[in-house]
């Protein structure tokens, strides 16, 4: 097993090597589309896996990335829709909550949890009640919306 979980990839965007041998990417669609700009999007995990659900043994990963979809508004077929997915407007923070629950669930004792969150449709301190644990580093303060990064240690029992 790869030791390293990205559990929502999309199009492996903050990925240096999207093809890195030691990543399981993970979404829950595969997707193919060229943009209002011209550019083409892929989006093709390893597995199709609802982050929500993930169907790997506990502790399994020494790192698991999560970067679920920020946003509640947008068509189907708008640009940053099929780019960074959308959550349900009824049910975002229990999805979350499954989200992280199950990130925590797979990652190892003395693993890390790397968070990422554009504050676009749902604030922080929105999100902050869902986490798994108190995060060990982090952005606190940002003055307009922006991309956050929260890290998390799971303790060794």
């Amino acid at each position: 097993m790869k030791p390293i979980l990205d559990a929502c990839c999309g199009s492996r965007m903050w990925h240096f090597d999207k093809a890195n041998p030691l990543v399981e990417f993970c979404d829950n669609r595969e997707h193919e589309a060229v943009l209002c700009d011209g550019r083409r999007l892929t989006v093709k995990p390893d597995r199709i896996m609802d982050f929500r659900c993930l169907d790997f043994a506990d502790g399994t990963f020494d790192l698991v990335l999560f970067d679920p979809p920020h946003l509640l508004h947008g068509g189907e077929r708008s640009w940053i829709v099929q780019k960074y997915g959308r959550l349900d407007r009824e049910t975002w923070r229990e999805d979350l909550r499954r989200g992280f629950a199950e990130c925590w669930r797979v990652l190892r004792p003395g693993g890390t949890l790397v968070f990422k969150w554009s504050e676009v449709d749902i604030h922080m301190r929105e999100i902050r009640p869902l986490f798994p644990a108190p995060p060990v580093v982090g952005t606190v303060t940002t003055k307009k919306r922006e991309t956050r990064m929260f890290i998390f240690y799971k303790p060794r029992p």
